[in-house]
């Protein structure tokens, strides 16, 4: 075979050719390397993190910060705040990644929806009421409009890709009472009391609805009696200890304390455990006059001791319910742990308190924010 071989000329000429032919790959090498210099420039000092190319700022971090943290409550530390504000971070990540998807899907709110829930959380209070507890929260209509649609458009993702892939069947309700069956043996009779609550001093922290807190006796009294009033006229008692009740624990669920035993009736004021143990199941109960406050009570029902069947309603109920709770945190926590595997995120806060080691970053040094300020009726 004969080897072919190349004269000096003809090599000069390959090479040519070759740095002709390569020219463009080394052209896009350098484009490519100049694009990903760009992208590694540090974002704006505002700016505390991007997720897929949208950046979430200093601003809006510290506007939901400023809803978590209590008027009257100590001052927290810097890395108090600091840790707080990089959890309102986590959150709105988790948000913004879960509204596209949304907006992908067109599941996006409407404005008609808006409204709906807008109208229904704002229709408790007069106009007043409704504008000083947006100002107490440092909010606007807008803010709160803006934060609707984003909670109803991820609700109705949440709702379509999570809730309805959920099923439990008898036999998962079966099974969950034959190896659980300790959890439904009543040992002593219990009784499910709702409460409304009202005070004759200034509560620090009221969490009605109405925002109401009588302040002295006189004020007491007069709530007293408008209750009393408008429960012999029919009111719910649930909506009543929403709008009214100055009990911060109980108030939001319509005065629900859950099931209470006997034993722990026997602990309480004597007077309180004869009003409970003389209420007949939905019945509900003149004001108590006690130590601290003015109760009216509501027994919702009386359990006796023994074990409860699994043919009881409420016993398949509670499991039903306990069940798809369960696998609906899981498929949630799931979905929710996919999509930001498949999100591209950046959380500038975050690495700066990391390499500060854990000491305040200088970029956020003097930016972080005090506690709201609360007028003064």
């Amino acid at each position: 075979m004969q080897t072919l071989r190349l004269n000096p000329v003809a090599k000069r000429n390959s090479a040519a050719r070759l740095l002709l032919l390569a020219a463009p790959l080394l052209f896009s090498v350098a484009v490519l390397s100049v694009s990903g210099c760009k992208s590694n420039v540090a974002p704006a000092a505002d700016v505390w993190a991007v997720v897929n190319g949208k950046e979430i700022k200093r601003d809006e971090v510290e506007k939901y910060y400023r809803t978590r943290i209590s008027p009257e409550g100590q001052e927290p530390s810097q890395e108090e705040a600091l840790s707080l504000q990089l959890n309102v971070i986590d959150e709105l990540i988790n948000n913004e990644i879960l509204l596209e998807r949304a907006k992908k899907l067109n599941l996006e709110a409407s404005d008609g929806e808006v409204e709906d829930k807008f109208t229904g959380i704002k229709s408790p209070y007069t106009e007043d009421e409704f504008q000083r507890q947006l100002k107490d929260r440092g909010v606007t209509v807008a803010d709160l409009k803006d934060t609707l649609r984003r909670e109803l458009s991820i609700q109705k993702l949440i709702n379509r890709e999570v809730v309805s892939k959920v099923t439990i069947s008898d036999q998962d309700i079966n099974d969950f009472y034959n190896a659980n069956k300790a959890q439904f043996n009543v040992a002593e009779p219990q009784y499910r009391i709702a409460q409304i609550v009202v005070t004759p001093r200034k509560e620090p922290q009221i969490r009605n609805r109405k925002n109401d807190d009588a302040t002295n006796e006189a004020e007491t009294q007069r709530k007293v009696k408008m209750l009393v009033d408008r429960l012999n006229s029919g009111a719910d008692f649930a909506q009543l200890a929403m709008d009214y009740s100055e009990d911060m624990n109980s108030a939001a669920t319509g005065g629900d304390l859950g099931y209470v035993p006997e034993s722990a009736l026997n602990q309480s004021d004597p007077a309180l455990k004869k009003l409970v143990l003389g209420l007949k199941a939905g019945q509900v109960s003149q004001p108590i006059v006690l130590k601290d406050s003015v109760r009216i009570l509501k027994l919702v029902t009386r359990e006796a001791p023994g074990l409860r069947g699994l043919s009881d309603p409420q016993v398949q109920q509670t499991i039903r319910d306990t069940l798809r709770n369960r696998k609906e945190q899981l498929l949630r926590a799931a979905y929710l742990a996919v999509a930001r595997d498949e999100s591209r995120v950046t959380n500038y806060l975050a690495q700066q308190v990391l390499e500060s080691n854990g000491k305040l970053p200088t970029a956020t040094k003097g930016s972080l924010p005090s506690r709201p300020v609360v007028p003064q009726n």
